[in-house]
């Protein structure tokens, strides 16, 4: 490339960079036919429960309204009280703390690792107190946390353990086993920017039916509907219509092949860019490519400046701060004029190495199974030119 690139690079916010068609047209109508609209008293989203569990190999799935929703009913299925703590990144979307908030629970956000952005197993066994009732751990741009070690502490701790699996669909642990089955419970998204998409909508599953029972009863305003109308539990509507299921019905039929495809351009990059020295690139085993991540010599603001001269969109920190340096968590009320149940500060050096990574050195790039070997190419070709001049 010499200043732009041979072509715009497909994105998930056109027609060319999602796998949207036929299938989903069809799936449309024949929901819009039936005329039932509401999954209440459809079947499309109980196929799509029955569906997601078979590829997990789990013995329960939720579908719900968004990913946020899913991560909230699991918060909401594991009980804690007022005031207890649960520990996760800072380094994340904020759907993964505001349940936890809505639960009216203290969010304790551990260190990342500093190469990969995931939690630092050490960090959260650190971040350990007698009000700690669960885990939340995020697989970041779909590279696999600690997973094993994360579910040895929840076990040695009796701790709860929810996977966020939002990026990392069909993600592997380094044993072969999918991520979404270490936790209690993990959680799925199928927005417009994950691999597979809805628009929105979310599905969490587990391997227990009481949690499975506590969440579908949270997804349905606690509305036990076998008994007549009768509310047994506090709870939201995070229902997904029967539109959303229908099209992730046929999407999740495709996620294979997405995330094969991810895998293979991400692989031909990795290769492209071996020993460019000072780069530090996303290990390959398990991920499942959400976006690229690059740990760059240098700031990591001016490589993104520099690569999009050349046409290779880029993000520099990927968040503009650590979530606990948002202003929700900083001087913001929660509740009314109430910062219950927040009862610390969030200060600055909270997580060195996570704001390193966001304030310097993390790098992300889009990442799509539309790309050709030639788009591959073009982004290593930008890499190395930006790289020269660093």
């Amino acid at each position: 490339m010499s200043g732009t690139a041979r072509r715009p690079l497909p994105g998930v916010l056109e027609p060319a960079g999602r796998t949207l068609g036929t299938e989903e047209r069809e799936a449309v109508l024949r929901v819009l036919d039936s005329a039932v609209l509401c999954s209440t008293f459809g079947g499309e989203a109980r196929a799509l429960e029955s569906e997601m569990a078979a590829i997990y190999g789990r013995e329960e799935a939720v579908a719900c309204s968004s990913g946020t929703a899913a991560l909230h009913l699991a918060v909401a299925a594991i009980r804690f009280d007022p005031g207890d703590e649960v520990i996760t990144t800072p380094i994340s979307d904020f759907g993964t703390v505001a349940p936890i908030l809505a639960q009216n629970g203290v969010p304790v956000f551990a260190d990342v690792d500093p190469g990969t952005g995931n939690l630092d197993p050490v960090a959260v066994e650190a971040a350990i107190t007698p009000r700690t009732k669960a885990i939340i751990a995020v697989h970041l741009f779909g590279a696999p946390a600690d997973i094993v070690a994360l579910r040895g502490i929840a076990d040695r701790y009796g701790l709860m353990l929810i996977e966020d699996c939002a990026q990392a669909w069909l993600g592997t642990a380094a044993d072969g086993s999918l991520l979404g089955t270490f936790g209690d419970i993990a959680c799925f998204s199928l927005q417009q920017y994950k691999h597979i998409t809805a628009g929105d909508g979310g599905l969490a599953i587990t391997d227990s039916p009481e949690l499975a029972a506590r969440m579908r009863l949270f997804m349905d305003k606690g509305w036990d509907r076998e008994h007549g109308r009768v509310h047994l539990v506090f709870g939201l509507n995070y229902r997904m219509t029967e539109l959303v299921a229908a099209v992730a019905r046929c999407q999740l039929a495709k996620v294979g092949g997405v995330v094969e495809r991810r895998r293979a351009r991400a692989e031909q990059l990795v290769d492209a860019l071996g020993g460019l020295e000072g780069l530090g690139l996303p290990a390959v085993a398990g991920h499942a490519w959400w976006l690229f991540p690059l740990i760059v010599p240098g700031e990591n603001r001016r490589w993104a400046a520099e690569l999009a001269a050349e046409g290779v969109p880029a993000s520099a920190g990927y968040l503009d701060r650590p979530l606990y340096a948002n202003p929700v968590f900083t001087e913001t009320p929660i509740y009314g004029s109430s910062r219950y149940p927040l009862d610390r500060d969030y200060n600055v050096e909270l997580c060195p190495n996570a704001e390193r990574l966001i304030e310097r050195t993390l790098l992300v790039l889009p990442w799509n199974e539309a790309y050709t070997k030639v788009d591959v190419d073009d982004i290593a070709n930008a890499l190395r030119k930006v790289h020269a001049g660093a």
